[in-house]
């Protein structure tokens, strides 16, 4: 069965991340076509990229990389939770996706957003580095305002067809994630 990974991009203290991470999670856990599994940034601390050797090369030389890619190479797709900072993703994300290069590839990816105006800008950048990775990123997206779907911009309420436009993401994450499993290479038992 295909795995998805929910990873939540941010690790401020506050973040919304979390409850809109819990959510992506909680209603895709419903679905019987795939399993789903949150991933915490926090959970992660990757320090700002410290590998000697370029990512491409898959030479990691630290015990914090080595963890972070098994746990990405276990997946087959990838739905990510992004705050938009300053009409961007996070830095911890983006500095999280270059640790590493060949466990991303072959692979689909969806995405959530959530800022004061929906966080599309975070999302258009995420879709340039995913494409550079060889991640067939989904057309479907979830893009939350912090004005109508958080009461007091922290309190996550999102208004009711935001799980209409989770469920089309997931359908596509999920279609690409299966469409691309030929590419992929085998992974060792």
């Amino acid at each position: 069965m295909l795995k998805v990974a929910v990873i939540i991009g941010s690790t401020r203290p506050g973040r919304n991340g979390e409850a809109v991470g819990r959510w992506v999670h909680d209603l895709a856990a419903e679905r019987a076509d795939a399993e789903f599994e949150l991933v915490d940034l926090k959970d992660y601390p990757l320090p700002h990229l410290d590998e000697a050797m370029p990512a491409a090369t898959g030479r990691y030389g630290l015990p914090h990389t080595r963890k972070w890619a098994e746990k990405i190479a276990s997946f087959d797709a990838y739905v990510f939770v992004t705050p938009e900072y300053n009409h961007s993703t996070s830095g911890v994300l983006k500095n999280a996706i270059d640790f590493l290069y060949a466990e991303w590839n072959d692979k689909a990816a969806g995405f959530v957003s959530y800022g004061v105006g929906g966080g599309g800008r975070a999302v258009e950048h995420l879709r340039l580095v995913m494409g550079e990775l060889q991640v067939a990123d989904v057309r479907a997206q979830v893009e939350l305002s912090l004005v109508t779907d958080f009461e007091n911009f922290s309190v996550f309420q999102p208004a009711a067809q935001q799980e209409d436009a989770l469920t089309a993401m997931l359908d596509q994450v999920i279609a690409w994630g299966e469409a691309l499993r030929p590419l992929r290479r085998p992974r060792a038992a």
